[in-house]
């Protein structure tokens, strides 16, 4: 949602609701009564009965009677409203959990001041407020635990509920929408005609459900839609974190920062120049061939290309405050995301595509900025034996995942960890490509001498002896000896 909201937006709001009949279990009218405890209650309360009845925002208005909501002006003014020396926003955001988006609006209606409370309905969880989580029955506020219908309704809602269809700005007219969103790249990605008049293109973009029909008039921009075709994503107050950071540091640390961009605009509309822009900052060595010296990048672009589509596409969009971020040392690229990740890091060579974004994936899938198909890591592993790296190396946190690409580094400067860790992917890749591990195999992997059998016979046995992999055939003679990763036996199962 756009960070200001324009005075003719909130006083057309503030009419709209005070046409309800009655109160609502989103919205809630008072005069001057701003108690910052009740405050904080209503905020839990007015979330999550967002949540039930549907709403992108519950609203709570000061200056509006109660019975006839009369527009009656209000004393309250939240900017100078403190608790202690603690002024009220930084106070109520403090003590509920999870963290959601709410902001006060101070706009002068038939010349009576009224302040307007926007606030973001719930995700995921229920919104707490010092610890207890709040509902709206009717006009009343209650206690959730105190209601368990209401309760397992909302999390059957928070099940189903994926991020994309989340509601990024509500209520906004067609000439807003095509100022919010850059609606010439969703065709041009499409490679379809852009649509004569005005009409047309918001048909399209509500097929594609990147915008909806708002009941008020005007229409819903979804989390889909801004998110991948925002113009700014500073326009959207609940998205703009999720704007993907690329940080250049000089040498190894992060001490010296060298550069550091955010990115401004929705994810597809910018992959290209985004991947561009990394590309440009990857170090690279120069080689002579037939007399013509040429520059070769120190990491596979396409690896780095897949990881940050994988970045993107499998966050999770709920870790509040997070973002994707890919960090660039001399050493090292680490690609991050927020969220763990739905499969066990040393199986995602051969797991089938699981995504926690289906939607987000799906259209990323059709504009052809990723494959949808699980091979993302296998081209990853690939191109990092191709170039003869170490292995990548997959992290997951209770937070977050991160994939960390290694710069060139012989044999001899790898540790015993590196050299498990690329023996195992090496066999998984393999195993996938239904090949199996041979000692000609890791030869061609680290690059090592076809006369020089018994180094590659030394990292087998390290692997073999850490449990990552482990014979085909245990009886098989030593020279015909093939193995597989150990999550392959005792059924050896392929992936189709």
């Amino acid at each position: 949602m756009p960070t200001d909201r324009p005075t003719d937006y909130l006083i057309s709001l503030v009419r709209e609701l005070c046409k309800l009949p009655q109160e609502t279990e989103w919205t809630e009218f008072k005069v001057n009564d701003a108690e910052p405890q009740e405050m904080g209650e209503y905020v839990s309360a007015l979330a999550n009965s967002a949540a039930l009845a549907g709403k992108a925002f519950a609203y709570l208005v000061w200056g509006v009677a109660d019975g006839d909501h009369a527009i009656t002006g209000t004393r309250f003014a939240p900017r100078a409203a403190k608790v202690g020396n603690e002024e009220l926003e930084n106070w109520l955001l403090r003590l509920l959990a999870p963290k959601i988006h709410f902001r006060f609006f101070e706009v002068k209606v038939d010349e009576q001041p009224v302040v307007l409370l926007e606030i973001e309905r719930a995700f995921r969880h229920p919104v707490q407020f010092q610890g207890l989580e709040f509902i709206r029955v009717g006009s009343y506020k209650k206690k959730l635990k105190d209601f368990p219908e209401k309760e397992r309704a909302l999390w059957r809602i928070f099940d189903r509920m994926p991020f994309e269809d989340g509601i990024a700005n509500e209520r906004v007219h067609d000439d807003e929408v095509l100022r919010l969103l850059d609606y010439p790249a969703y065709f041009d990605l499409l490679k379809r005609p852009l649509p004569e008049n005005r009409d047309g293109i918001l048909k399209a973009l509500a097929d594609d459900s990147l915008i909806r029909p708002c009941e008020a008039g005007g229409w819903n921009v979804t989390n889909l839609g801004a998110i991948l075709f925002a113009k700014r994503l500073e326009d959207f107050r609940s998205l703009r974190r999720k704007a993907i950071r690329v940080i250049q540091y000089h040498g190894t640390s992060r001490v010296e920062t060298l550069k550091e961009q955010v990115g401004a605009k929705g994810y597809a509309c910018a992959f290209e120049g985004l991947i561009g822009f990394i590309n440009g900052l990857l170090p690279s060595n120069e080689m002579i061939e037939q007399a013509l010296r040429k520059m070769i990048p120190m990491f596979p672009e396409l690896a780095v290309r897949e990881l940050v589509v994988n970045a993107l596409i499998h966050q999770d969009f709920f870790v509040a405050g997070a973002g994707p971020m890919v960090e660039i040392f001399e050493d090292r690229i680490e690609i991050t995301n927020p969220g763990v990740p739905l499969v066990d890091t040393q199986r995602f060579v051969d797991t089938p595509p699981k995504s926690r974004n289906e939607g987000l994936a799906s259209l990323m899938r059709r504009i052809g900025i990723c494959e949808e198909r699980g091979s993302g890591w296998d081209k990853v592993v690939f191109q990092t034996e191709l170039y003869q790296l170490p292995a990548p190396l997959p992290e997951a946190t209770d937070d977050h995942t991160r994939v960390v690409l290694f710069a060139p580094r012989p044999l001899s400067r790898m540790d015993k960890a590196d050299r498990v860790r690329a023996i195992y992917l090496h066999a998984c890749l393999r195993y996938v490509n239904r090949e199996h591990l041979t000692n000609t195999s890791v030869r061609q992997r680290f690059g090592i001498e076809p006369q020089n059998i018994a180094a590659a016979s030394r990292l087998i046995r390290e692997a073999v002896e850490a449990g990552s992999i482990v014979p085909y055939d245990p009886d098989a003679a030593p020279k015909l000896m093939r193995y597989v990763p150990v999550w392959a036996v005792p059924h050896r199962n392929r992936r189709t």
